[in-house]
């Protein structure tokens, strides 16, 4: 583990980490516990044995949370993708009208819009401030 270099402090560089210390915990355990047992059956008293079973129980619980690492790892990228994915403005559009209406706007959007259709009524509100 002396090889690991810290960077940026990124969460993947944090998950790494965090998963070769679990699988060097695992590893030593299990060799510890391996040495262990091979002693509890030499001297034959049970706190020997009760010390395995408490190795056993540490070693099952590191496993675990090597599993929940996994798990938050998976929530927060799934997090990362649902952030950049979310849709920007209006979502639910509605359109109000019969089809007929729905059908000549469509039209509508296929041909340019034409300068006639404009009406310019800054002359009439200019006439009703005076």
């Amino acid at each position: 583990m002396s090889d690991w270099k810290k960077s940026d402090n990124l969460p993947e560089d944090d998950f790494d980490y965090s998963r070769r210390t679990y699988y060097d915990l695992i590893e030593k355990g299990q060799t510890a516990l391996e040495d262990m047992i091979e002693v509890a059956r030499a001297l034959e008293h049970p706190r020997a044995f009760e010390v395995v079973s408490g190795m056993i129980k540490n070693v099952s619980d590191v496993n675990d949370r090597l599993m929940d690492l996994h798990k938050k790892k998976k929530s927060y990228d799934q997090k990362d993708v649902l952030q950049v994915t979310a849709p920007e403005g209006t979502t639910n559009n509605l359109f109000v009208g019969s089809t007929v209406d729905l059908q000549r706007m469509l039209q509508d959007m296929n041909n340019p819009v034409k300068d006639d259709n404009v009406i310019d009524i800054t002359d009439r509100l200019d006439d009703g401030k005076e």
